[in-house]
């Protein structure tokens, strides 16, 4: 079986779709099953697994402008899609530490049955590992296998997820600290619904607890000395922050969209004609535009370079992430500061569009370490 890759027509359909019930997911936070199984029956879980598995292969690009699109509907759903098509292009790459046979069983089910995967890094004390300091989250030799215990939170799509890649250290005299594959149907493994938050309220991005989860020997996919995770990968840095961008980019057009048709909408009674008539709107509106076609040449840019094989510096990837994400946010601020009350009346859209924009900010990369590694590289520290 070989999925074929779903045309762009499919995702604009689903889209709709989706964004149709956004308002109800956002506000009850429930986890949106349904669109899950959408992409799922069109073939879109699969979307980055290799041919060779039976998936669709696609590239950097044609990824990234699938999660726009989807997150342009409803970015939760995108986000969780986004953390499995960012994982299928990761682990199957020649140069990957994940042993083959785990790696292909893992693309084989996100083909066959759909099956969700994320990482799970962040810890109630650590924070991100990105930025130093080891694991709290335990893994303890058990015969040939392991035994994991430990605590992560913002475990994005957690209710929904087929596999964790639990960042954790070893027990071991020297620790090594790695990843760790995780079915999800293993015993021993509790979600707490803890996830309530300002935007992206239907990831289900809730904390899990794992109390001495067996994990058989050949998941320990990939384990190094502390020091040999201080470079981060061209690569998944190119490929993160691509697709990251891309989503929030998507709710930024979803929210100018939207905009334009409220100015084209909304007639005062002293103007008597359509705000769209406006040269004010004009410059607002058009301001935007400038916004967007700089994030679109960017987000193309990177991708063609990384799917042409030469993926920039982190550094690079990391710019572009920021710059992006930061032009969506001045997108939708603009539009619902010049909205008014509409803008932020939750009849309205544009309230959610902001909320849900916002959380490009606490992203990794995020923008004070972005401009603080560049000026070291720059003072040659």
């Amino acid at each position: 079986m070989t999925i074929a890759v779903p045309p762009a027509a499919v995702a604009c359909a689903l889209a709709e779709r989706f964004a149709a019930e956004a308002s109800e997911l956002d506000r009850s936070g429930a986890f949106p099953h349904a669109n899950i199984a959408a992409l799922r029956a069109a073939g879109f879980l699969g979307l980055t697994v290799p041919r060779r598995l039976g998936g669709g292969g696609a590239r950097l690009a044609l990824s990234a402008e699938a999660v726009g699109r989807i997150g342009a509907g409803e970015p939760a759903t995108a986000l969780v899609r986004a953390m499995t098509l960012l994982h299928h292009a990761v682990i199957h790459r020649d140069d990957s530490p994940w042993p083959r046979l785990v790696a292909d069983a893992v693309g084989r089910d996100a083909v066959t049955r759909g099956t969700l995967i994320n990482a799970l890094r962040v810890e109630p004390e650590l924070g991100t590992p990105a930025r130093g300091g080891l694991p709290a989250t335990i893994a303890r030799r058990d015969g040939a296998g392991w035994r994991i215990t430990g605590r992560k939170i913002y475990a994005t799509g957690a209710p929904a997820l087929g596999y964790g890649v639990v960042f954790a250290r070893t027990d071991e005299a020297e620790p090594r600290i790695g990843k760790l594959l995780v079915p999800f149907d293993a015993p021993g493994i509790r979600i707490v619904e803890t996830w309530d938050h300002l935007g992206l309220r239907a990831s289900a991005s809730h904390d899990v607890v794992f109390e001495d989860v067996p994990v058989s020997g050949d998941h320990a996919v990939d384990l190094r000395p502390p020091e040999a995770w201080r470079k981060p990968d061209s690569w998944q840095q190119a490929w993160s922050c691509t697709l990251i961008a891309a989503l929030y980019d998507g709710v930024a057009r979803a929210a100018q969209a939207w905009f334009i048709g409220f100015l084209r909408a909304r007639v005062p009674g002293s103007l008597g004609a359509p705000l769209a008539s406006l040269p004010r709107f004009h410059d607002a509106v058009g301001e935007c535009e400038r916004l967007l076609a700089v994030n679109a040449r960017l987000l193309a840019g990177l991708a063609a370079e990384t799917d042409g094989g030469r993926p920039p510096p982190p550094q690079d990837s990391g710019f572009v992430k920021l710059t992006v994400t930061e032009n969506a946010i001045a997108v939708v601020q603009q539009a619902a500061e010049l909205c008014g009350n509409a803008g932020l009346s939750r009849r309205n859209p544009l309230e959610r569009h902001l909320r849900d924009v916002l959380c490009a900010r606490i992203h990794w990369p995020q923008g004070d370490a972005v401009r603080a590694a560049a000026g070291r590289a720059a003072f040659g520290a």
